[in-house]
């Protein structure tokens, strides 16, 4: 008898074993591939066409957008903040000079906007257009899960905390990942983005002058010449990470990095005889195994702490919270 309970009872426990399990769960587990398929069903294809315009125009922008992806959700989660402006802006930060590619994402906003006003998230955009531009240079495709919902806030300071920087060494690189949930295989994977993108002369001087660093001394050489050795002079001049085939996503990153001519510290970092050297190797020997791996990682990354039901709002544009 001390154990009965009525029929009532037991459901009013079911229902609140149920809200309770609803409380904890991830964010991320909110996300759907199907979230826009009645609310905007254009949404993905509006996109679609507005990012492979501005990839069209200059190649240059799919490693941009890549980028503003990484740097939006490894900075208090994908939610966009990274696209606010306003004095206290992640955008404004240190460590995100040389960011670029913010109006492609405005642009690609404003395209939604016109045709289902208010409903789909600048958060969720900056995800489908990291992946479309990866297609639209040779890279490879994965699926979106959607719902993301936009911050309100924005802060300058976070960015200089969270965000990895090209001097890094290998330990502080896999521990700056893990923060984030992502493994060394994961951030090998990711880095292999550079394949696409260019860094500013300020970023790699130190390793290009440094001739005890482990760097092809032809490849040091040939960058010097687009990068004097003082600062400020020519601190914004850019070079290819990958100088093969800068435009095309490809494992050619990886080759370069195994002939020592990875241009920032932190990307030589990936092969320098320690416990990444076999991943790299991997990659150079399997470029399939490269890009199902890469794909996977930016999953993973693009789901990292996303606002998502009440949470958040859906801004009318990009820059404002509101």
């Amino acid at each position: 008898m001390g154990y009965y309970k009525s029929a009532g009872t037991v459901l009013l426990s079911i229902y609140i074993l149920l809200i309770s399990v609803n409380y904890v769960m991830p964010c991320k587990d909110q996300l759907s591939t199907t979230f826009y398929d009645n609310t905007c069903p254009n949404a993905l294809t509006t996109i679609h066409t507005s990012i492979n315009a501005a990839v069209s125009s200059n190649r240059r922008n799919a490693a941009l957008l890549i980028r503003l992806l990484f740097h939006d959700c490894f900075v208090q989660g994908c939610d966009a903040s990274l696209l606010l402006d306003g004095a206290d802006s992640e955008k404004l930060s240190k460590v995100n000079t040389g960011v670029l590619g913010f109006e492609i994402i405005d642009d690609a906003k404003a395209a939604v906007e016109s045709v289902c006003p208010g409903v789909v998230s600048c958060a969720d955009i900056l995800a489908v257009a990291a992946r479309d531009a990866s297609v639209a240079v040779g890279g490879p495709s994965w699926t979106v899960r959607l719902g993301r919902r936009d911050s309100t806030t924005s802060n300058a300071s976070q960015p200089l905390i969270d965000l990895p920087i090209g001097i890094f060494n290998l330990s502080q690189l896999i521990s700056n990942f893990e923060r984030k949930g992502l493994n060394a295989r994961e951030m090998v994977a990711l880095s292999g983005s550079h394949t696409i993108g260019q860094a500013r002369c300020a970023s790699f001087r130190t390793r290009i002058y440094d001739n005890s660093s482990n760097i092809d001394a032809a490849f040091a050489s040939s960058v010097r010449e687009n990068c004097p050795p003082t600062s400020p002079d020519g601190n914004g001049n850019l070079q290819p990470l990958d100088l093969v085939t800068p435009s095309l996503f490809d494992n050619n990153y990886f080759r370069n990095l195994v002939n020592n001519r990875g241009l920032l510290t932190s990307d030589q970092a990936l092969f320098n005889g320690d416990s990444t050297d076999s991943i790299v190797t991997e990659y150079v020997n399997n470029p399939s195994t490269f890009d199902s791996d890469f794909a996977a990682a930016m999953v993973k990354l693009s789901e990292i702490d996303p606002l998502t039901g009440a949470n958040g709002i859906i801004r009318t544009l990009c820059t404002t919270a509101s």
